[in-house]
């Protein structure tokens, strides 16, 4: 797989693309890029269609980049393969879960560096050290055993009386 840098006006949003990126999702992904860079390549066919990275092409042209980083897909793919692709990568990211203990513990460290919600993060405004009482169920047989504290995200199980 080879990279190669283009111009961004030489680029085609896919026309069958099944995503649609609402003007949050842009704002994030444009966040993205101008802090940290394109940090991997947009999948593009031969003609510059693209058929990975709509979302970084549109999020390039609304921060006036002139170019982008892309792969091109393989020249033996047909049109089955190149539309299964296209749903295969914005699928895999919607199955993923969060490790919410790990999460919460990166975006608490780094929530004094970093303005996390341009990145869609927002952190629960705790006002003090102590979460109110009414944030913590209490026990109840017909409700799952799993409670999660509302300040650090910590979960356990059992009552909470």
């Amino acid at each position: 797989m080879e990279s190669k840098v283009v111009k961004v006006e030489s680029l085609t949003p896919d026309p069958k693309n099944a995503r649609k990126h609402n003007d949050r999702n842009i704002s994030v992904i444009a966040e993205s890029l101008n802090k940290f860079g394109q940090r991997k390549p947009i999948v593009v066919t031969p003609e510059g269609v693209v058929i990975a990275g709509n979302g970084t092409l549109q999020a390039a042209k609304y921060l006036g980049w002139k170019e982008l980083s892309v792969v091109e897909i393989p020249k033996d793919w047909d049109e089955p393969m190149i539309r299964a692709y296209a749903l295969a990568d914005n699928r895999s990211a919607e199955l993923a879960e969060w490790d919410t203990a790990i999460l919460s513990e990166q975006l608490f460290e780094l929530e004094n560096e970093l303005d996390l919600k341009s990145f869609g993060f927002e952190l629960p405004s705790v006002e003090s050290d102590e979460a109110p009482l009414d944030d913590f169920k209490s026990y109840d047989e017909s409700m799952p055993t799993t409670h999660v504290c509302p300040k650090c995200s910590y979960e356990w199980n059992g009552s909470s009386k």
